[in-house]
């Protein structure tokens, strides 16, 4: 039992890990306070489930050309640095938020604009970070690294959106922001602490951060095609079948419950998430990491056509009370696609990290936050413009089904990653 249970040894080993750690921890319990607010604020202004998905929009175009333009600069300057500066950027824009709700603003451009601020510090603090902890850590801890960050984001996935939504519930938008506002200090105290964190020089000596830089970076992926597809593969799943979009309408249209089911549904997915992150400590041991991406996305696909069913199987009606066996039902196959999405998560995040040398780390860790961050806000734009038409539980089946779909013809067209070998990894 012990050796299927978190492995707790990158932790013991970099007291500069467990630090960073703990403050993106309880800093991102905070972030999903604002992230289930802002979508109760935006519902409840429009009334509209696309208007939630074009906040995916307004984070998107930020995330895009700041992530990109941030990994090149994590690679050419003290990546602590970049980090705390990005951050202080998304406290602000926090900060925003909290003034807006106080101030009872009944502007939806408001709270376009401060997500995308938001989004775009987001952009350029994660590659640096991401940059950062390889650093810290021994390669063979990689895996078990990033459990634990996993971990904690789910955690904050599974709290935050109950806690966030019970916040509007009792006090309104300006207390779950506010509640943000204050957690993210915890990020930026963990951030000062670390010592500066200098990208290593290339073979080819230092190039300045700009254009150039970032199409070199996009020139090396395309020479790289395991790292490639784990963007190709993460992207199959959350750009067809990200539900998050969904679910503000289910619950008031479809379950009952209104705020609370709403916390509900985003809360199961990272339960599941934390389940299969406490019982992460086989992973090490994981040689065919590509194979075990696969089957993971393949079961998220599954897990959101079925979750897409129950919702066809009830249907529109706005109940007055909750419909209590249909909730457990979907709060189980999205419990179920939390796993999986978290397993694939670590996998994909190790080849990454394992494969990269340190000169492009910051690059490589810039498309991966487009890719991770932005993939789905493409997919709520999308999924909240099918769903207008079709209905949310018909938008989540044929989401689900082209996740499968996609998936898998990738598989098809790029055999090697099926075949990748964490003894002989090759990038």
């Amino acid at each position: 039992m012990p050796r299927l249970l978190l492995d707790a040894t990158p932790l013991r080993v970099s007291p500069a890990f467990r630090r960073l750690w703990l403050g993106l921890s309880v800093s991102n319990l905070g972030g999903q306070l604002t992230v289930v607010a802002v979508g109760l604020q935006v519902y409840h202004l429009t009334r509209s489930t696309f208007a939630v998905g074009v906040l995916g929009l307004f984070a998107l175009v930020p995330l895009v050309v700041f992530g990109l333009y941030g990994g090149a600069i994590a690679d050419h300057a003290d990546r602590r640095t970049v980090a705390l500066v990005a951050s202080a950027v998304a406290w602000v824009a926090v900060l925003g938020l909290v003034v807006q709700a106080v101030a009872h603003s009944t502007s939806v451009g408001i709270l376009y604009a401060l997500v995308a601020l938001e989004s775009g510090a987001g952009a350029v603090n994660s590659p640096a970070r991401g940059a950062i902890i390889p650093r810290l850590l021994e390669p063979r801890h990689m895996p078990a690294a990033n459990a634990w960050q996993t971990l904690g984001w789910n955690i904050a996935l599974t709290v935050g959106p109950l806690v966030g939504a019970g916040m509007v519930a009792l006090g309104g938008y300006g207390l779950a922001y506010g509640t943000d506002a204050v957690l993210f200090t915890f990020a930026l105290a963990a951030l000062y602490r670390l010592p500066p964190v200098p990208p290593e020089r290339s073979a080819n000596g230092r190039q300045r951060a700009g254009l150039g830089s970032v199409l070199d970076g996009l020139r090396y992926l395309g020479t790289q095609p395991n790292v490639r597809m784990t963007f190709l593969v993460d992207l199959s799943a959350m750009v067809f079948s990200s539900p998050r979009v969904l679910f503000p309408a289910i619950g008031v249209v479809y379950l009952g419950g209104g705020a609370t089911t709403t916390g509900a549904l985003t809360a199961a997915v990272a339960v599941g998430a934390v389940l299969s992150g406490l019982l992460s400590g086989g992973l090490a041991r994981v040689r065919w990491q590509g194979q075990t991406i696969v089957w993971s996305i393949t079961v998220w696909g599954l897990s959101i056509v079925a979750f897409g069913l129950v919702l066809v199987h009830v249907g529109p009606h706005s109940p007055a009370q909750v419909l209590w066996g249909a909730l457990l039902a979907v709060l189980v196959a999205l419990a179920v696609a939390g796993a999986a999405d978290n397993t694939s998560a670590v996998f994909r995040q190790t080849i990454l990290q394992t494969a990269t040398p340190d000169d492009m780390r910051g690059r490589l860790q810039g498309v991966f936050t487009v890719v991770v961050a932005g993939g789905p806000r493409l997919g709520e734009l999308g999924l909240g413009a099918v769903s207008s038409r079709i209905g949310e539980g018909w938008a989540a089946v044929i989401g689900g089904a082209a996740c499968l779909v996609a998936l898998w013809l990738l598989v098809v067209g790029q055999p090697r990653f099926w075949r990748y070998d964490a003894l002989d990894p090759q990038p």
